[in-house]
């Protein structure tokens, strides 16, 4: 992409829920959404029309071709972000992948290798890293309000109707509690930790009649005396809310999953606050994340790095070894 470029134009993979939530945000943004991507050219045709979007394809490779997109957000089923994400940037184009951006960390380490051999942007799309009470936390964090951290508890559940084709259920798409949910619990902990890899885990974990995880239980241990602990569901409503505990004191996010505010409480002092701007549904700020990076000449975040991705990935490989669980993809 031309760093001087004043637009930057997006091509959303994807003609599903996450693509419209996506697109909510990035209309917020300066970013022009240029394109839809579909299997199906009805679909995508639909999809174009009702959003205002220039173009549609029914093929991926002919967007692809197409030199004005600059950036492909990717808001398909787990199992296909591999193939797409590099594909897109071998073609030069940058990459937002959907969390969980891939199915283990093998695919993953493919996609960043593929990435620095292509010089080409590439970013897992954990939106709620660049919300903006988590960007105080993060301040708070940094400048050791808390003292040491020493525990940390996050939970993140939903109850969804049971359909075991849809991609919630589904093996074959990458359904399961801990992909789809667990991931921003442990996400939030990773970035509390400093992105480093776990000492030990534990877990426990329901398999429903679906034969995908419905409920999940992790704890951690950060080395020290250091822990954390995460839930996942998606068949039960969780509280879905996180708790940092330091030496100095804590900090509460309540509905950390799309969090609007953050409470620091430091011991033997007032309480502080952080209830800012939030713009938007909230999707817009991983796509400002992308946009700022390009526009610097980067090719990753330095908020959500490729190598804490792949430290994600891991734990959540190791946290399905112990359940003896693999996707159908991975057999």
């Amino acid at each position: 992409m031309n760093k001087s470029k004043d637009t930057i134009n997006w091509a959303l993979v994807g003609a599903g829920g996450i693509s419209n939530k996506f697109l909510e945000g990035l209309r917020a943004t300066d970013g022009n959404p240029s394109a839809i991507v579909s299997r199906s050219m009805e679909k995508a045709k639909d999809f174009a029309l009702k959003n205002n979007i220039e173009k549609y394809f029914d093929n991926y490779e002919q967007m692809l071709d197409d030199p004005s997109i600059d950036v492909v957000y990717i808001g398909t089923p787990h199992p296909t972000h591999k193939d797409l994400t590099i594909s897109a940037l071998k073609a030069k184009k940058a990459v937002l992948c959907e969390k969980p951006s891939a199915i283990n960390a093998a695919e993953l380490k493919e996609m960043v290798k593929a990435a620095r051999e292509n010089n080409s942007f590439f970013m897992e799309a954990m939106w709620t890293r660049f919300l903006p009470p988590l960007l105080t936390v993060r301040k708070w964090l940094s400048l050791g309000l808390l003292g040491e951290v020493k525990m940390v508890q996050a939970n993140f559940g939903y109850n969804a109707q049971y359909d075991p084709k849809s991609r919630i259920f589904d093996p074959h798409q990458g359904g399961g509690a801990l992909l789809d949910a667990g991931i921003y619990p442990l996400s939030l902990i990773s970035m509390v930790f400093g992105g480093i890899k776990p000492a030990d885990i534990k877990s426990q974990l329901y398999i429903g009649e679906s034969g995908t995880d419905e409920k999940a239980a992790v704890i951690l241990s950060y080395g020290d005396d250091r822990i954390a602990y995460a839930a996942a569901a998606n068949r039960t409503e969780l509280a879905n809310e996180a708790w940092i505990y330091g030496t100095k004191g804590k900090i509460y996010i309540p509905n950390f999953i799309c969090a609007r505010t953050a409470k620091l409480y430091i011991n033997g002092k007032d309480d502080e606050q952080f209830q800012g701007e939030f713009i938007s549904n909230g999707y817009n700020y991983q796509a400002i994340e992308v946009m700022n990076c390009l526009r610097e000449g980067k090719i990753e975040s330095s908020v959500m790095t490729w190598d804490e991705s792949i430290v994600l990935m891991e734990t959540m490989d190791a946290i399905r070894a112990q359940w003896n669980f693999r996707y159908p993809a991975e057999i």
